[in-house]
């Protein structure tokens, strides 16, 4: 999985039948260079003038092109890291990169191509997990609702439970015993790391220190949370680009209130979903990059409180590779025809299969 944070690519093997979480084997990270995260920024801007989810004018066919070989190097690095036999893969499930997601105009890509990955890797890939759902009217996002399910049984907690992923735009899931509802919730890290990228240089917000020592421009966040978006009920999804730090019209400040402040945004656009979901969670379980800051942590306790927030880490997962063991699980539910995708998850017309297997 190479999200919208641009960091590098986790890879996470598991075992299951599409259905259950029987076991989680083994991570690893491969991370991108600042060149090779510079390609795929620019990837993202020449993706903006796409009308046709096939097209690579610009950098796309370059990008697309390394995106499917540092996957290619992520899983063979893990293959041999832990001595994990070839022909005991049954399959991997390859997200590839979002450049845009106009689910409106029934138009998503994701570059990386499956078939070579496949044919690299000698081994069956799924890919191309968002199309379908959109094609079919759906928002082709959020993808991860149906493992989230599938995890949340495994914990004690008391329900609703809501599952909480926060990369570069945050997700959630609602889940309380049925089909699970979930939506985007807005922006999540990408506007952080890229207000920290342009005034300091440095990717991040590392562990939120900036942030930690900054004021929080509370009628900036009224301004960004009047926007139609938090208004919509779920489901609905986000292009990383829908709340871009050149649009926001973020006022002029310091770096440790600018962090403050878009920290606390994205914790104030998560609190502003609450009321659009069935009933309010009693427990939520952060997982995602966002899980990784204290700061930001800490303003999601105090925006929802009383619920308990807790780390995926702390619930016993894994913040850092759930994005990749969900896609693993994905790939198993393409394969035995299941749906991944639903009406109160993307609003699908119904519960629908996705992606497309690529065999060696």
């Amino acid at each position: 999985m190479s999200g919208t944070s641009l960091d590098g690519v986790d890879v996470a093997a598991i075992e299951s039948d599409g259905e259950r979480i029987l076991s989680f084997g083994p991570t690893g990270y491969r991370p991108y260079s600042d060149d090779e995260r510079a390609l795929l920024r620019q990837a993202l801007s020449d993706a903006k003038a796409l009308t046709e989810r096939t097209s690579r004018p610009g950098v796309l066919a370059d990008a697309e092109a390394f995106i499917t070989r540092a996957h290619a190097e992520a899983v063979e690095a893990l293959l041999q890291a832990e001595g994990i036999v070839r022909d005991k893969v049954t399959i991997v499930g390859f997200h590839g990169q979002t450049v845009l997601h106009r689910p409106g105009d029934r138009l998503t890509v994701q570059i990386g191509d499956g078939v070579a990955l496949a044919k690299h890797l000698r081994l069956t890939v799924a890919y191309d997990f968002r199309a379908a759902d959109v094609a079919a009217g759906g928002q082709g996002a959020p993808l991860v609702p149906i493992f989230h399910q599938a995890l949340a049984r495994s914990i004690e907690r008391p329900h609703p439970i809501a599952v909480l992923n926060i990369g570069g735009v945050a997700n959630v899931t609602w889940v309380d015993g049925g089909d699970p509802v979930a939506c985007d919730t807005g922006p999540g890290n990408a506007l952080i790391d890229d207000f920290m990228r342009a005034r300091t240089g440095a990717p991040l917000d590392r562990d939120g220190d900036q942030a930690a020592r900054g004021k929080v421009d509370e009628a900036f966040i009224a301004r960004v949370l009047a926007h139609p978006f938090f208004d919509l009920p779920c489901p609905k999804s986000l292009d990383r680009n829908d709340f871009a730090l050149a649009n926001i019209g973020l006022p002029e400040m310091s770096v440790a209130d600018g962090a403050a402040t878009l920290s606390a945004l994205t914790a104030a656009s998560v609190a502003r979903v609450v009321p659009r979901l069935p009933a309010t969670p009693k427990a939520w379980i952060v997982a995602g990059g966002g899980a990784r800051n204290p700061t930001l942590m800490r303003m999601l306790s105090e925006r929802l409180a009383p619920a308990t927030v807790e780390t995926a880490d702390a619930a016993g997962w894994s913040s850092q590779s759930i994005e990749a063991q969900a896609f693993a699980y994905l790939a198993m539910r393409t394969l035995g025809g299941l749906p991944i995708t639903f009406p109160r998850t993307t609003g699908a017309p119904h519960a629908m299969a996705g992606g497309i297997i690529a065999r060696p």
